[in-house]
């Protein structure tokens, strides 16, 4: 890229593509994160983004240049002597400049741009290169739209506040003082700050330098170029002029032709508006969000799941599980006691055969209460709401750390914290949770043997009863069969009734370790489908705040790079 020369500085020329892709990244970064950066920023940037679109869509190729400066600084004198005609008005009442004066050079058709400006006086100039008086010539003015602005420090409100508004729509500022005014602090403060943005499209001029010597005119120059270093003005550029000698003029017009030769001044305030916004919004972005993936969820999920009665549907699951397996497994003849035991997860109002498929796929919401109804879970403590609302902060704390302000209060205000909504989502959770589990092989195995067992003992007594009336009635005796000394029958009813209670006992031991096995598998399902209200009331929130600050990042760091 060939550079934009002002004198001594040179400034990277800037193409429209570039110009196009900084504005874009502005526009995207304000879409992201408006909400979180410094209002007044914004709004700046927002104007930029306009601006930016507004000038680059106006037609012809002009440059245009504004004189600023404090009253009886001579910046009329300067533009009408650069003109070549008194085009500026100049008189003893001050302020004399009320309204921007526009000079255009060349033939192009500058009304679009001056409609824009607001601009209604105008003046064509014809173009020539003058000679310096050095016998070389300057470069061509053609294409220079130069505007006489009304003074900064007019004490007519109206005045500045135009002087304010063409300065923040020009291509080129240069600002043009006197011996009298140049180290003014309040000039200095109020407008050399807006200057100090700009750098790369700025210029000072020192006029009037026929009041001084030639050594004065040095040493004033160098104390003026001083001060704008201070002010932040980079590269700082000053010259000398003087209307009534002529002295500085040419070298002036000089420069006038080089920003008008590059046709890219326009781009080149432009890029400087973009990326000095894009600057001051990147003051109120961390360079990195907090790892949420990293972060531990512990306090969070456990919270959650106290908030949801996991412990208590847990405790139901393991009783369940021990009296479905004495129904299976238990001693034959005292499985009828079963009957008087209630179903734990019954009296939670939660059925063991209900998964998730039952619910339609197009039930959501309260709805899903007409499909499931409400558990019977004992409704959550204010302890335990307490214990989730301090879980949550602690973990949104860690979430916004390191981030500024804003960002952290985005952080906190996306995370959902209504109680009343959060028991029905957790209720929700656990009552679409599957309690179901297969039946253990064991079981089958052990309640076939309980029932030959039983059937044994059975078949003894009945046999032994037969005897028994077989003898009361005088029948022929029958010997009923031996095992050793001990009848079968009675063997059959002692040994079934024995080792079914055996059987029985270490049954109800293998059970327990069931129990707990199956209590630890839901505990998983239901720590999952807990975690997923976590994850849409929480992290989900957090995620998509921190998405919004690594984007809003990125397109600043696109804008201002």
């Amino acid at each position: 890229m060939s550079p934009i020369t002002m004198g001594r500085a040179k400034v990277a020329r800037v193409s429209a593509t570039e110009l196009a892709d900084r504005t874009t990244a502005l526009s995207m970064a304000l879409l992201s994160g408006s909400d979180e950066l410094d209002p007044g920023v914004v709004e700046q940037a927002r104007r930029v983004v306009d601006k930016a679109f507004e000038r680059t869509n106006l037609a012809g190729d002009h440059t245009v240049v504004a004189l600023a400066g404090a009253t009886g600084s001579g910046k009329s004198s300067l533009f009408n002597a650069l003109v070549g005609a008194d085009v500026a008005t100049i008189g003893a009442r001050r302020p004399t400049t009320a309204k921007p004066t526009a000079a255009i050079w060349g033939g192009g058709d500058a009304g679009e741009l001056l409609d824009w400006l607001h601009v209604d006086a105008r003046h064509r100039v014809e173009d020539d290169a003058r000679p310096t008086g050095r016998g070389k010539s300057v470069g061509s003015l053609d294409g220079l739209v130069l505007l006489d602005l009304p003074d900064f420090d007019s004490r007519e409100l109206a005045h500045r506040q135009e002087a304010e508004r063409i300065l923040e729509l020009v291509d080129v500022f240069v600002w043009v003082t006197d011996p009298q005014k140049y180290a003014d602090a309040r000039l200095h403060d109020e407008f050399v700050s807006i200057l100090s943005r700009h750098d790369a499209v700025t210029v000072a001029v020192l006029n009037q330098s026929d009041r001084l010597t030639p050594d004065a005119v040095q040493t004033v120059a160098k104390d003026l170029r001083r001060l704008l270093l201070a002010d932040g003005v980079k590269g700082a550029q000053v010259l000398t002029t003087s209307t009534l000698t002529g002295d500085g003029i040419p070298e002036f017009r000089q420069r006038l032709a080089n920003a008008v030769a590059g046709h890219a001044a326009s781009r080149q305030r432009l890029r400087a508006d973009v990326v000095g916004v894009a600057e001051r919004l990147r003051q109120d972005v961390a360079d990195t969000e907090p790892d949420v993936a990293k972060l531990s969820r512990t306090a969070l999920d456990e919270a959650f799941a106290r908030a949801a009665g996991v412990p208590v549907v847990l405790d139901a699951v393991e009783r369940d599980y021990r009296r479905e397996a004495f129904a299976h497994t238990g001693f034959l003849f005292a499985r009828w006691t079963k009957a008087f035991a209630a179903d734990p997860l019954r009296r939670l109002g939660l059925d063991r055969d209900r998964g998730r498929d039952v619910i339609p796929l197009d039930i959501e919401g309260a709805d899903v209460r007409a499909v499931l109804g409400r558990s019977s879970i004992p409704a959550p403590t204010l302890s335990t709401v307490a214990a989730v609302d301090i879980a949550t902060r602690e973990f949104v704390r860690n979430a916004s750390e390191g981030m500024p302000p804003r960002w952290g209060e985005a952080v906190d205000a996306a995370v959902d914290r209504g109680e009343g909504a959060l028991s029905d989502r957790l209720d929700r959770a656990v009552m679409s949770t599957s309690l179901r589990a297969r039946r253990p092989i064991w079981w089958f195995v052990v309640n076939v043997l309980q029932w030959l067992l039983g059937l044994a003992a059975i078949a003894g007594l009945v046999w032994l009863a037969v005897l028994v009336v077989m003898g009361w009635l005088q029948l022929p005796r029958i010997e009923a069969p031996t095992v050793g000394v001990i009848p079968l029958p009675l063997l059959m009813l002692v040994g079934g009734l024995l080792v079914g209670l055996g059987l029985a006992v270490v049954s109800r031991w293998w059970a327990n370790i069931g129990a707990r096995r199956r209590k630890a598998s839901i505990g998983r399902r239901l720590t999952e489908a807990v975690g997923e209200v976590a994850d849409e009331r929480v992290l989900i929130p957090i995620d998509e705040v921190h998405a919004r600050h690594r984007a809003t990042r990125a397109h600043l760091a696109e804008a201002s790079d």
